[in-house]
């Protein structure tokens, strides 16, 4: 009975915190709940979130605000095709005053980085995050150095760019839980939001609404979300389907199911529940599994889209009730 009295309390705790940051986001990004919802769930987990879209959309905004909601410490790396993994990680410089090597940290060493159209990075500096964003710690000189707990990456990309870009491998995309598109704002909204941005951004009278340590506690507490056995399995047949899917060169790994699961089980957070429901599920399938997926040749020029699979898997699954 006492476990069930601090679960509880701990999904009290953290349903309150979780809507307290969505309102912050909601501020400064108008007309995109949904997709903050989903951003908020990758990150009270963990896990890593690729924005791609269009210049202008926010993908910048969102991520400052959500490091000015928790107090996190921020940093932007705006990639180009010259970057080296050093201008990210970090290295070793010698200082003649002592005869001796001092390290030098990288832009890396932060709570939230947004990593700045990530894909017009080379292939060598993209896969410089593949260990900070798989084990939260880098290697500099040998040496094994853990980035902070709440270590959480944003990425962007513009999706209609394809000149001096460098596509990001299907490892790199697999370390990304999900990935969004926020999209352009409704009219109403754009013109709300262009006359608010006249007098003063909206970043600037934002203020902390959690601290880290708090949102450390609040990834303790979904974790204690119940998944059924039957959704465990709903969500587990939704991924290994998707390497069987016609024109599905290569479907979603194990680390699919994994973030599906663990998203699911903020999403129920978020909405004060205890438990996780199919509809928690069948809302994070696309973002979480499409990005994962490679189509063949054949199906891509027939029209066939990764969220066009995904949706259709959906629909061919036999729901639990």
């Amino acid at each position: 009975m006492a476990s069930t009295h601090r679960l509880d309390d701990a999904i009290h705790s953290g349903h309150a915190l979780l809507h307290r940051l969505l309102g912050n986001l909601r501020a400064v990004i108008v007309g995109k709940d949904g997709e903050l919802v989903k951003l908020v769930a990758a990150f009270a987990t963990g896990g890593h979130v690729l924005l791609e879209d269009v210049p202008g959309a926010g993908k910048t905004t969102v991520a400052k605000a959500l490091a000015r909601s928790v107090s996190g410490r921020f940093q932007r790396v705006q990639f180009t095709p010259d970057q080296l993994p050093s201008d990210i990680l970090g290295l070793s410089v010698f200082d003649p005053r002592d005869q001796s090597f001092r390290l030098h940290r990288g832009p890396i060493f932060t709570d939230i980085l947004l990593a700045d159209e990530i894909n017009r990075a080379s292939p060598r500096t993209q896969s410089a995050l593949l260990e900070a964003m798989a084990e939260g710690q880098v290697s500099l000189d040998g040496e094994s150095l853990a980035l902070p707990p709440t270590f959480f990456v944003i990425a962007t990309q513009n999706p209609v760019e394809f000149h001096g870009v460098y596509p990001l491998p299907e490892a790199q995309m697999d370390r990304f839980a999900l990935r969004l598109t926020l999209g352009y704002a409704g009219r109403a909204q754009e013109v709300a939001f262009t006359f608010a941005h006249v007098q003063r951004h909206p970043l600037d009278d934002l203020t902390p609404c959690a601290s880290l340590a708090e949102m450390l506690a609040v990834r303790q507490g979904i974790a204690g979300i119940t998944v059924a056995d039957s959704l465990r399995r709903y969500i587990v047949d939704l991924v290994a389907e998707s390497r069987q899917a016609a024109g599905v060169k290569l479907g979603a790994s194990p680390r699919a199911s994994l973030a599906l699961a663990r998203t699911a089980q903020a999403l129920a957070m978020i909405d004060g529940r205890s438990f996780v429901v199919p509809e928690d599920i069948q809302t994070l399938a696309e973002p979480v599994i499409a990005h994962r997926l490679v189509l063949d040749a054949q199906a891509r020029f027939s029209g066939l889209t990764q969220r066009g699979v995904v949706e259709g898997l959906i629909k061919s699954l036999p729901v639990p009730r």
